[in-house]
């Protein structure tokens, strides 16, 4: 089939029903992916306000751009230009608790409530949209097929789950492309808000069991998002996924693997710090593609961000280039330091399947060095429901220094804890401590290389692990 070209023509993403607003308030205006809308109307000159629980860098980055945000949960706190319920869409993360009161108070007095979801779907419906979900992986493949394209006559706006580094941002915006990037978050069914021109899905793990309550209902939403794609739209699906796609009949249906299905890789050469495939796609092949960040599980997410930027446009020779350019995302196998000593990886992988993919990959790419985790849990529900998973993830470490859980949105569960997995890790260098307790740990340890891993704020530990290593 040949590759589908875009017109160049400028294209405005605002749908008439966002732009009838002047002022947009966020609550939870911290996250990243609430950041990345918030930018957005940022650049298209609306008022953005929003309340957080703590100031974190993106928020501080906010406010230096004229988002006006404070950090207490009180109605008093928001500024009168963000109270005429005519003029301020409020817009929310699922991650608020239907107790807070700013919440509260905007739904009893008229606004115009969205959640974050909701809003990304009405901007991105007029665009060509490349919406990429996946239990994992769906970070570094929306930021990957950003970066393609942007780096090809195509171009896209892209709104991403993590820091592209190369841009060091999470939103990117074009004037002259009608196609949009977008991170498609499972969580609570937020993803069923798009409206994909080509749909990716990377995996299919059962997660967020708090909502789905079973495997079958997360499989099953899944499969309500793969008939949300327009009609003459692509599906690129990760073969042996236990998803049945529901596609309108005119959509064009692509498996990829790492060595298999219609989009794949071959010849694949692991040396000397870097790593170089072959692209097999349906029109032929690109040969000895470089990748800019060389680890083994990167070479899937780059077969299907190259097949979505194939399927836009772009040409074999700009994606080759771009895929050897391609920095990564922040937090996504993420080299913090290097010496001749020691190594620091960060990763944000939380679940047991990112945690094996991600500990393998530095087993294979460091295979004569001892590899030293500290690993956060992330959710009482999450390490309920996988603590033998992750146990197993984790026993793959030569050492393991597990923390207490991050709990995010959730309320303790009674007889949860650490201590779960901990007892279940079948290596016999681990230990179980807080945060403060595992920096002191690290001062008295020699690792050769050192990976934090984990989706809470287990990364505020960072800028004291380097300055620890370094000191050594």
């Amino acid at each position: 089939m040949t590759a589908k070209q875009t017109t160049d023509k400028l294209h405005h993403l605002p749908t008439p029903v966002i732009e009838s607003f002047t002022s947009i308030y966020f609550i939870g205006i911290g996250g990243i992916g609430m950041s990345n809308l918030a930018r957005y109307f940022l650049a298209n000159r609306k008022k953005v306000g929003g309340y957080d629980r703590t100031p974190t860098k993106l928020s501080q980055l906010l406010e230096e751009e004229g988002a006006f945000i404070h950090y207490e949960d009180k109605v008093e706190s928001i500024l009168p230009i963000f109270l005429d319920p005519l003029t301020t869409l409020v817009v929310y993360t699922p991650a608020v608790p239907p107790t807070n009161r700013e919440f509260v108070y905007f739904l009893k007095n008229g606004f115009t409530v969205l959640k974050r979801a909701q809003v990304l779907g009405e901007i991105t419906k007029l665009s060509n949209a490349i919406c990429c979900a996946g239990t994992h992986g769906k970070t570094t493949v929306s930021s990957m097929v950003a970066y393609i394209l942007r780096q090809s006559e195509v171009d896209c706006s892209a709104f991403l789950g993590g820091i592209l580094k190369n841009y060091k941002s999470n939103l990117l915006l074009s004037i002259k492309s009608e196609i949009s990037v977008i991170e498609a978050d499972e969580y609570d069914r937020s993803f069923h808000w798009l409206h994909p021109w080509i749909a990716i899905i990377t995996s299919a793990s059962p997660d967020h069991l708090d909502i789905y309550q079973t495997a079958d209902k997360y499989y099953e939403s899944f499969e309500k998002f793969t008939g949300l794609i327009r009609e003459n739209g692509y599906l690129i699906m990760r073969k042996n996924i236990p998803v049945t796609p529901r596609c309108h009949s005119s959509v064009h249906q692509y498996s990829y693997s790492l060595t298999e299905g219609d989009f794949h890789a071959d010849n694949i050469r692991i040396g000397n710090g870097t790593l170089l495939f072959d692209f097999i796609y349906p029109e032929g092949q690109i040969k000895n593609i470089e990748l800019g960040v060389p680890i083994l599980i990167n070479v899937e997410n780059a077969v299907v961000s190259a097949a979505a930027a194939w399927l836009s446009g772009a040409t074999p020779l700009e994606i080759k280039a771009a895929l050897l350019g391609y920095m990564g995302a922040k937090r996504r196998f993420d080299v913090r330091y290097k010496s001749d000593k020691v190594v620091l990886i960060d990763d944000y992988a939380h679940h047991p399947d990112e945690l094996r993919a991600s500990i393998l990959s530095i087993k294979q790419l460091y295979n004569n060095k001892k590899i030293t985790g500290i690993f956060q849990p992330h959710l009482y529900s999450r390490t309920r429901d996988f603590v033998d998973a992750f146990a197993s993830s984790l026993s793959l470490l030569d050492e393991l220094i597990l923390l207490d859980i991050y709990p995010a949105r959730e309320e303790p569960i009674e007889g949860v804890n650490s201590k779960l997995i901990f007892d279940k890790v079948k290596i016999e260098n681990k230990v179980l401590c807080s945060k403060e307790e595992a920096l002191d740990l690290l001062k008295k340890r020699n690792p050769e290389v050192l990976v934090t891993l984990g989706a809470g704020d287990i990364e505020t530990l960072l800028p004291e692990i380097e300055k620890i290593l370094r000191d050594k």
